[in-house]
């Protein structure tokens, strides 16, 4: 699946790339938190929201969430943007399908271009959160 990912309804989701991990769960957030850090990019927070579930007496499928940037990189594009905030910090979803795939989705790069019309110069600073989804991915 690439740039948009169908929801549990079959409605496709607009903005969304998602792409198989060869690697279980665990294994999938160790190797990009490896690419976050070798990018020299802040790893902000991890939110586990199958553990969450579990802790209120409900099962989902895993799902994890890694928050992460750079705020030298971040900051001009907020500056040219203010509403980018809501998406940014970066974040990539982590996730097992029910058949087992296991999938790291993150909003398309083109898609925050749009949305925020970001200036073209300052658009490839979103392209990093690409190069540490395929950098995990081919570890």
């Amino acid at each position: 699946m690439n740039e948009s990912m169908r929801s549990a309804d079959g409605a496709a989701v607009t903005g969304i790339v998602s792409k198989p991990s060869p690697f279980a769960v665990e294994e999938t957030l160790e190797h990009l938190k490896a690419a976050i850090h070798k990018r020299n990019l802040t790893l902000f927070a991890q939110i586990d929201h199958s553990d969450l579930a579990r802790g209120v007496g409900l099962t989902m499928q895993e799902a994890h969430v890694l928050i992460f940037g750079n705020p030298k990189g971040g900051t001009p594009l907020m500056i040219a943007s203010p509403l980018l905030a809501l998406d940014l910090p970066l974040k990539a979803l982590i996730w097992q399908s029910a058949d087992g795939q296991v999938w790291v989705s993150t909003n398309s790069v083109a898609y925050l271009s749009e949305r925020y019309t970001l200036p073209q110069e300052l658009a490839g600073n979103l392209a990093v959160v690409d190069a540490v989804i395929e950098q995990a991915l081919t570890q």
